[in-house]
């Protein structure tokens, strides 16, 4: 019997122990509809200006030294400004029985370099795997790129042979193209690995971790691009937020009574693929993989009961949590989501945010709009602008407190 991987049998095992999810794919919610077209739901209307100089092109050490920006009031972004931190002050920013849920996803070496059978060079970046050593992948270039067509990859370092021809090197590791993808414009790739092995065990040897695009001369290593407590591979980019953690921090969290819980959401193109409809209402979020464990799932109900907020660390675990509670209720959920997030979403579990500064247009962009408001959140990020924050992947970060949310505040006040 094929050898399985990891991810599969946890997520198998998962449901078993879970019987009461008879579901494996969450969808969003339609939002009430309006007959007028208006900013919140216009892709112009996220549209932002930024100096290329505060594209941060490498972390700042230690991580926790990022500058955080907070928002801690209904009126920060429009009559007040936001408040100057840095992370590591955030003990004393939360609350004493307030939950951060962390995001333990870990990036795998997911670019590799290869050759056609004619020699020409291929880059191609997994996306997702499809089965045993089936993976969708972007290949670049990709056009006339065949079913049937084979891609070679020699260990890194070795380079690649010189002969044009087809018998590959000792140790050399081959793909075939099996399927296209008309959602991705990808391909499905079907790995041949030496000794049987599964490809994720290997790619260490073939792939180099992946940087997004708008970072082109970072020096930064490749542990620098993973969270601390990075657990289970299987993300094409890290959750950025995260990155600011580090285990003193941690652990100085725990002493001021501020708990941890975790969720997995492998991050993948549905979380960077750009929004490219004018109407965002419209936009289709790719699926990626989601877990939310029963364990995850008590301490937030505990939490709750107790007065604690929840707080997300990332719009990835923003993401994971909402989907697990498309039934009104938050349940452990294992499987695919495309839920995706915009205002006039109606809000679930989580009560506050710790985020990076996102991409003007993104669907990140979106969600954290859904949050605080659009409008609102441009003036923030303007002043965040003008004060000179880094933004991005390694860029600073920027806390959204329960309190300055209208809608929290408003929930706080109804009688129980």
């Amino acid at each position: 019997m094929e050898k399985e991987r990891m991810v599969l049998l946890k997520c198998t095992a998962f449901l078993a122990e879970n019987e009461q999810i008879g579901y494996s794919n969450l969808n969003q919610p339609s939002a009430p509809e309006t007959q007028e077209v208006n900013l919140d739901r216009s892709l112009t209307g996220y549209d932002y200006s930024l100096p290329t100089e505060l594209i941060a092109q490498n972390p700042v050490f230690p991580r926790d030294s990022s500058r955080l920006l907070v928002v801690n009031s209904p009126t920060t972004g429009k009559e007040t400004p936001p408040l100057n931190h840095i992370f590591r002050d955030l003990p004393k920013l939360l609350h004493p029985n307030d939950l951060l849920v962390i995001n333990d996803t870990k990036v795998i070496p997911a670019r590799l370099y290869g050759r056609k059978t004619t020699g020409a060079e291929i880059e191609i970046l997994l996306l997702e795997e499809k089965g045993y050593n089936r993976w969708l992948a972007l290949v670049k270039p990709g056009k006339r790129f065949k079913l049937g067509a084979k891609i070679f990859f020699a260990p890194r370092g070795k380079g690649m042979k010189e002969e044009q021809n087809s018998e590959p090197l000792p140790q050399e590791l081959i793909a075939t193209v099996v399927e296209t993808d008309a959602a991705t414009s990808g391909r499905v790739l079907e790995f041949h690995v030496p000794e049987g092995k599964p490809l994720v065990e290997i790619l260490d040897q073939f792939g180099e971790i992946p940087l997004p695009p708008y970072i082109t001369t970072s020096t930064a290593a490749d542990e620098q691009y993973q969270t601390v407590y990075a657990q289970n591979p299987g993300a094409i980019a890290a959750p950025t937020a995260g990155l600011h953690f580090t285990p003193e921090l941690l652990s100085n969290l725990q002493k001021s009574g501020i708990n941890q819980a975790y969720i997995t959401l492998h991050v993948g193109v549905g979380t960077f693929r750009p929004v490219e409809i004018e109407d965002v209402s419209s936009h289709q979020m790719h699926e990626e993989w989601i877990s939310v464990p029963s364990a995850t799932v008590e301490q937030i109900r505990a939490t709750k009961a107790a007065g604690g907020r929840i707080i997300a660390v990332g719009t990835t675990v923003v993401r994971a949590l909402e989907a697990a509670a498309q039934t009104d209720q938050l349940q452990p959920f294992c499987g695919k989501t495309d839920l995706f997030i915009y205002p006039r979403y109606q809000w679930r579990v989580i009560d506050g945010l710790i985020t990076n500064f996102h991409l003007p247009r993104s669907s990140l962009l979106m969600l954290v709009s859904a949050l605080i408001g659009r409008e609102r959140l441009l003036n923030i990020y303007q002043q965040a602008i003008a004060w000179k924050y880094r933004f991005y992947s390694f860029g600073d970060a920027m806390l959204i407190l329960p309190e300055a949310r209208e809608e929290y505040i408003k929930n706080q006040e109804k009688p129980s």
